[in-house]
């Protein structure tokens, strides 16, 4: 070894050799800040994680239920019970939208289908050998001389058919399961919806049968996990796996009519004539904003492109800008208007259909029911000596059942008045006719009708009659309405906004469900619209004339009148919901036996004339002023 030391010290110089020296202060205070910062750290990471697990266990613990019992044939998941359901037979043939009854029925389902693809090459060999078998089976009894078997036969020529599909490539094959999951509040009420659910499958003649020892397994297959924990397959090719889709929704395209909107479930457009129905009645439901008014409006715009005449019982002059856009005719019904309706007229026989004598006592009737409204409760004595006031009215204007009803003066309101103060016991009743004739209401009745109804639109407006006189005002616009349309046969539309009204009397509702009933005849649609649904369905004429229409469009309710809703339409929970949540336009459409999910469209032109909102309307009045002054 070398000295270094005598080496160093052979050349002048000393070289110390001693161990490392300690760190300084600040070198140990920087390891044990970084130490403590990296502690710090790990010790957020474990925080963090602790926190994320434990928000996953109570999102958990928010979906799942409260308990879960497993029972032989159902499940109880937090007190609702739940039954599975799974096809093993389907007929030879099977017809598209066979399942559809099911899926629209009003209960609570869950639906899980799966589908496993079977390669083409393993299907054909398969079914190579089934030919050869049947082909020897049949050629065996033909030499034995035993009668034909249609059964083989018609298996023979099935297979062969799927044998050319399947090699041409337009049909795939599959294995195929159906699962459907009910639930219900008690077991009874399960036992009750398993049972009508195999009715239903037997009625189209699909075998279907209830979960034995597998009800969580059948509970946890319709779960929307893809999780098929029963594997009960049916081989099946592609058109009647087709045939099964649950997704379905009405097609309400036809080739005439006009367009109401766009099917929200599948984008079609709604095109419907509605005299094409049973009856061209219509009723409209919706809450006020929810856009019945713009969606009747449209109605009427494209109607009259069409052809068709509209008449308009307009409460609230929504309906002037309209008018005025397409030249139509608007009549303002009150006091102190220069239009006149004498509720004495009455119609021309249409052909000679009506003889003058039935049409005499109609009017009679009707005008009846006008002055029941008008002077308020009659007694029976009352009721006779107007009826008899009225006969006799018609006869001094020589309208007896002999004349001829086209060449015919008709009386009016003072007419009666004057044959009413000759009988006896009608005092009181001419008092209290007086008001109408010579009093506060004076001028209403006073004249014979002045209105020119040959225009194809005509609005009728009674917004300014007093509130005491509006259900008087209508029902006499009805009446006369009714008395123009049997007086000529054309295709019409008769509007009556705010039907509420017409409801609260017993004798007005009467009328209107006569006119709904009976207006078919001279073809003549009926749409009847309101904002306050429980005053309309409440009454039983209200109720009727609901049945009696056949195109129905619903669109946002208030939950006050949803429970009512859904009870007189049938609707089910999602279409219920749908209701209750929908935009401005939305809703269902009804056109007979068939509906769907709507969507209110228009074109900017047809927004400009249609819209109600006081917004628009004031920017509209805005240009129109600006148009005016840059022209002058």
């Amino acid at each position: 070894m070398i000295d270094l030391k005598r080496a160093a010290a052979q050349q002048g110089q000393t070289t110390n050799v001693s161990p490392l020296k300690p760190s300084s202060k600040e070198d140990i205070e920087d390891r044990k800040k970084k130490r403590a910062k990296e502690q710090h750290e790990s010790r957020e990471l474990l925080e963090a994680a602790k926190s994320y697990e434990e928000g996953v266990r109570s999102i958990l613990d928010l979906v799942a239920p409260a308990a879960f019992r497993a029972k032989p044939r159902l499940v109880d998941v937090g007190g609702r019970f739940v039954s599975t359901m799974f096809v093993v037979t389907y007929p030879r043939y099977i017809a598209v939208g066979w399942f559809a009854p099911i899926v629209t029925l009003n209960i609570s389902l869950d639906v899980a289908m799966y589908f496993y693809p079977v390669k083409p090459a393993i299907i054909l060999k398969q079914l190579k050998k089934k030919v050869g078998s049947l082909e020897a089976e049949l050629i065996s009894d033909a030499e034995k001389g035993a009668p034909r078997d249609p059964v083989k036969e018609t298996a023979l020529k099935d297979i062969e058919g799927l044998r050319d599909s399947l090699t041409q490539g337009t049909e795939k094959f599959f294995q195929f399961a159906l699962y459907i999951s009910a639930y219900a509040d008690t077991e009874k009420e399960l036992e009750d919806l398993m049972e009508k659910l195999d009715s239903e499958f037997g009625s189209k003649l699909v075998i279907a049968k209830r979960v034995f020892y597998q009800a969580e397994q059948g509970f946890n297959s319709t779960m929307p996990l893809a999780n098929d924990e029963l594997q009960v397959y049916f081989n099946m090719n592609s058109s009647p796996c087709a045939s099964s889709f649950p997704f379905i929704s009405a097609e309400l395209t036809s080739d005439n009519g006009i367009l109401y909107g766009v099917n929200r479930h599948n984008n079609s457009l709604i095109l419907f004539d509605r005299f094409a129905l049973q009856n061209a009645n219509s009723v409209v439901f919706a809450t006020s904003g929810a856009g019945k008014s713009y969606t009747v409006k449209l109605e009427v715009l494209r109607s009259l492109m069409m052809g068709t005449d509209v008449i308009i019982i307009d409460p609230e002059n929504e309906y002037k800008f309209l008018s005025d856009a397409v030249g139509g005719t608007f009549v303002n019904v009150s006091l102190n208007s220069e239009a006149k309706i004498n509720p004495f007229d009455l119609p021309r026989p249409v052909g000679g259909a009506d003889r003058p004598a039935d049409i005499i006592r109609s009017a009679v009737i009707t005008i009846k029911g006008l002055l029941r409204i008008m002077l308020g409760k009659i007694t029976p004595g009352e009721d006779s000596i107007i009826d008899r006031a009225l006969i006799e009215t018609y006869a001094k204007k020589d309208i007896t059942p002999d004349a001829d009803l086209t060449t015919i003066e008709p009386p009016i309101m003072k007419d009666f008045q004057e044959i009413l103060e000759g009988f006896d016991g009608s005092h009181d009743l001419v008092l209290r006719l007086k008001k109408y004739t010579e009093g506060t209401f004076a001028g209403m009745f006073e004249s014979p009708t002045n209105i020119d109804m040959t225009n194809q639109l005509v609005v009728f407006s009674v917004r300014d009659l007093e509130d005491e006189l509006r259900p008087i005002g209508v029902y006499t616009v009805v009446n006369y309405i009714w008395n123009v349309v049997r007086s000529q046969l054309k295709r019409r539309i008769l509007i009556i906004d705010e039907a509420w009204w017409l409801m609260q009397n017993e004798d007005s509702a009467k009328f209107i469900f006569a006119l709904v009933k009976r207006c078919r005849k001279y073809y003549l649609g009926v749409t009847t619209i309101t904002q306050d649904v429980n005053d309309f369905l409440l009454s039983p004429y209200g109720r009727a004339i609901v049945t009696n229409s056949q195109l129905q469009i619903l669109l946002k309710q208030s939950s006050a009148a949803i429970d009512n809703i859904q009870k007189t339409f049938l609707l089910t929970e999602g279409e219920k919901f749908l209701l209750l949540e929908g935009n401005v336009g939305e809703g269902i459409f009804f056109a007979g036996s068939r509906h769907a999910a709507i969507k209110v469209v228009a074109s900017y032109t047809e927004d400009q004339i249609v819209t109600s909102d006081p917004k628009q309307l004031l920017e509209i009045d805005d240009a129109k002023k600006e148009f005016a002054n840059q022209n002058q």
